[in-house]
């Protein structure tokens, strides 16, 4: 326990004091980042390569642990092939991270440099092998599955905490969290060997959160944010070798809540609104929380306590009893559509809205539209002007229409001699041409035809051949709820048997 807390405290002391040499060697160097108008809320320019100074604390105090002489050497040394297969993919990562800082990557390159590192972590053995089977027990993954899950994994905890390190202290802290959750699940399954590295790692980060919290003098740059979260997310994999399966995906799942949700959060928000899943924006959680009237210190803070929350309630996943399992389910997900709720996206309310609408509105669409089938049903069997007509006013009467006028360009007195009076009126020549109407409350046509208070969907009925029969026009009040009719019903299979009726008809009344 005293070599713990010696290295513990040897990595908070070295980052304390390599993170000033850091930061001026930044700004000699040019590694700074400048206010702008974009997504950048800082008012300064401000040196970046705080994860220089996290790194730098971090190796030096690893390269500590074979001098102490004692179980925790013991381990280390056991262990080395193992941490080198860790170490080596980060330092990867971390350079590449410093690149970004002075360069800037495009968001392809990162990804790819990202795939790189998990590939050769995923060979020294860190990948998700085992899913859990709700028939119990768990099926073991083979290399074609194993690869992309650990993948995804990897790739998408490290860009999370990428993407939250929008405002002072925030990836850090929130790393330093998630640290804390594979330290203790590390410590409870029996892996020394993490819990040592993620030690070390929480020292580091805890050592420059002085620097970085608001107002910040450096920030942890790509360098940081990657790093750390390329640790975090390996971590997890390692430290949960030895738990269940079902355990080892929830706890860093759920531990990782902060970043997790963010990315689920950005990536909904930009497919909802049409923007490049990729692309950068202002409207991060921290951003909405900075937007809705917090300052720097407030949104931090309670991003802290989200943070804490989550990590506490995958702590409490160590003892995977179901029902225990579903209720921290069942808060979490309860307290994260509070918080989005809170946070008054406009992507989400109208998300929100749609998918109450299509709640209500799915029985009746699906009734309208049922309807309108049958009447394509049933006018393709239609053998005189009576079952013609009764067909087009039953599907009428579905309350999507207020009026509908069908006008046929040639004369057809079949039509005109057996049009139903059912709701419906014939209204003679209009135009030049024969009509029938049907409407909802007598309201005049000419009224109707020239008032701004009706939408209108006007189909052209067409021959085989080619020839125009006419048209069915369909009304409906602005004012009126939206129609949940599909209007390509309307336009698709009505349109054909409306023709085809028609045509058959009147050539039947021909030959006779």
């Amino acid at each position: 326990m005293r070599s713990y807390f010696t290295l513990f405290s040897l990595s908070i002391i070295l980052s304390f004091l390599i993170t000033p040499i850091i930061r001026r060697k930044a700004l000699i160097w040019g590694a700074v980042a400048v206010p702008d108008t974009g997504r950048h809320i800082h008012q300064q320019p401000t040196p970046r390569l705080g994860g220089v100074a996290i790194f730098i604390s971090f190796i030096l105090t690893l390269l500590l642990v074979p001098f102490l002489g004692n179980l925790v050497t013991d381990i280390f040394n056991a262990n080395l092939t193992k941490l080198l297969g860790l170490l080596l993919p980060a330092t990867l990562i971390f350079l590449f991270g410093i690149y970004d800082d002075f360069r800037g990557a495009t968001a392809p390159l990162k990804v790819i440099f990202q795939l790189i590192a998990t590939a050769l972590i995923f060979y020294a053995g860190y990948r998700i092998e085992n899913i859990s089977s709700p028939f119990g027990g768990y099926w073991h993954l083979p290399m074609i599955l194993s690869f992309p899950l650990t993948a995804l994994w990897i790739v998408g905890i490290t860009n999370a905490f990428n993407l939250i390190d929008g405002i002072d202290g925030l990836a850090a802290g929130a790393s330093v969290f998630a640290l804390l959750s594979i330290l203790i699940f590390s410590i409870a399954q029996g892996n020394p060997e993490i819990s040592i590295i993620s030690l070390i790692l929480v020292g580091a980060v805890i050592g420059f959160l002085r620097y970085n919290f608001n107002p910040a003098t450096i920030f942890l740059g790509d360098s940081g944010s990657l790093f750390l979260g390329f640790m975090a997310a390996s971590l997890s994999l390692a430290g949960s070798q030895k738990g269940s399966t079902l355990v080892a995906i929830a706890i860093p799942l759920v531990s990782f809540g902060l970043p997790v949700m963010e990315v689920g959060l950005s990536l909904i928000r930009r497919f909802v609104s049409g923007q490049p899943l990729l692309a950068g924006d202002s409207g991060h959680i921290h951003h909405r929380l900075l937007q809705l009237g917090l300052n720097q210190r407030q949104a931090v803070i309670l991003l802290y306590a989200v943070c804490a929350m989550f990590s506490l309630f995958g702590l409490m996943l160590l003892n995977p009893q179901r029902n225990i399992a579903a209720l921290i389910f069942f808060v979490l997900g309860a307290g994260v559509v509070f918080g989005v709720q809170h946070l008054r996206y406009a992507e989400f309310s109208e998300l929100g809205s749609q998918i109450m609408q299509g709640v209500t509105r799915r029985r009746r669409s699906l009734a309208v539209n049922v309807r309108v089938r049958r009447t394509s049903d049933d006018l393709s069997k239609a053998e005189t002007p009576e079952h013609f007509f009764q067909a087009l006013d039953e599907m009428l009467s579905t309350n999507e229409f207020d009026c509908a006028l069908l006008d046929l360009s040639t004369p057809s007195p079949v039509f005109e001699s057996h049009a139903l009076r059912c709701r419906s009126r014939l209204a003679g020549l209009l135009d030049g041409n024969y009509v029938w109407i049907w409407d909802r409350d007598e309201t005049p046509l000419e009224e109707i035809i020239h008032s701004d208070q009706y939408w209108t969907l006007r189909v052209p009925l067409w021959e085989e051949q080619g020839l125009l029969l006419g048209h069915i026009t369909f009304y409906r009040k602005i004012l009126h709820r939206a129609p949940t009719v599909d209007i390509g019903h309307l336009c698709g299979s009505l349109q054909r048997e409306l023709s085809s009726a028609i045509s058959r008809m009147s050539d039947e009344l021909a030959v006779r």
